[in-house]
């Protein structure tokens, strides 16, 4: 079991560092974009559209990532001052929360993703292009977010039960300091 939660967090580390590369893609998308338009005088009708689609894909594909970080938005004006345990608590409360979001994602990801592959959908652009591949993103996107989320409720159980949470089986622990690694037994 924790051989399977080291593998999903691993893979989710691995698709977010190379997701973020999609950044430097995207600026230079924009920057084309840009000189095209200003320098050259002659706009690219495709740099815009394939930033956007690029962006969208890059963005939904993170959250399995952004999970095993802790990297996700929280109100910290409360939660930011919770003991290690109190943390870990709420996100099991708050975890059915959690569950209906990633099974509306998943749900409606899966509509948007076979209805895109089966119509071959494209853009209404003067350019054209696919749109299946970033609307195919979506569901897998959810299902890395959900196994990431299981591994996390797994970990905040074993917070409160005082047992070892390995960062590199469950990803960041809960309390554990913005930006560091914290010292864990690992199993």
């Amino acid at each position: 079991m924790f051989q399977a939660a080291r593998v999903i967090t691993r893979f989710n580390r691995f698709i977010g560092r190379w997701a973020s590369l999609a950044v430097l893609i995207l600026f230079g998308l924009l920057l084309a974009d840009v000189v095209m338009r200003y320098v050259v005088g002659q706009p690219a009708i495709w740099t815009a559209e394939l930033a956007t689609l690029i962006f969208g894909g890059y963005a939904i594909i993170g959250g399995g990532y952004l999970l095993a970080e802790r990297e996700h938005v929280n109100v910290d004006i409360f939660y930011g001052s919770f003991s290690r345990k109190r943390k870990a608590l709420l996100d099991i409360l708050t975890w059915p929360l959690f569950l209906l979001f990633v099974g509306v994602l998943l749900w409606q990801g899966w509509v948007l993703a076979s209805d895109a592959i089966t119509g071959m959908e494209r853009s209404n652009s003067m350019w054209n292009p696919p749109l299946w591949p970033t609307k195919s993103l979506i569901p897998v996107a959810a299902i890395l977010l959900l196994l990431q989320g299981c591994i996390r409720l797994w970990a905040d159980i074993r917070v409160l039960l005082d047992l070892p949470v390995p960062e590199d089986v469950f990803g960041k622990p809960a309390g554990a300091p913005h930006g560091s690694d914290p010292q864990e037994t690992h199993l």
